[in-house]
């Protein structure tokens, strides 16, 4: 069971979580933080991250607020899950931008705002 803050706490089955936000602000402080073990809590996120490690994360640099679009994409993917309702979308209307899948997936959908390119990329790795 993990606290998430004012969200409540829930049961994270073990598998794999792709979670969908935005950086308007600035993308490398924005990953350099969900990568750093080090932080207050402020997302929904960071309180997930605390126990478990980023194994991959995808980028898609747009002017466009794409991150409900993208949300919803992965979670009609097949196998998706929402394992967490109003996870990270408290300032939206859309159900989570959390999914879970049972199995890594290999792919993310890349067909959404300007990058026509895959979006999966190795988190271990300097971009």
């Amino acid at each position: 069971m993990i606290s998430v803050g004012k969200l409540g706490t829930f049961n994270f089955p073990a598998g794999y979580y792709v979670y969908t936000g935005s950086a308007m602000g600035g993308i490398d402080a924005r990953i350099a933080r969900h990568l750093s073990k080090i932080k207050r809590f402020h997302w929904h996120i960071d309180y997930l991250l605390e126990r478990s490690s980023i194994i991959r994360y995808a980028i898609n640099e747009s002017s466009a607020r794409l991150e409900c679009e993208f949300s919803e994409a992965v979670l009609a993917m097949d196998g998706a899950r929402t394992p967490v309702k109003g996870f990270g979308s408290s300032d939206c209307k859309c159900t989570s931008h959390l999914a879970w899948f049972e199995n890594e997936p290999v792919r993310l959908p890349a067909e959404i705002g300007d990058s026509g390119s895959e979006l999966l990329t190795d988190g271990r790795k300097p971009l």
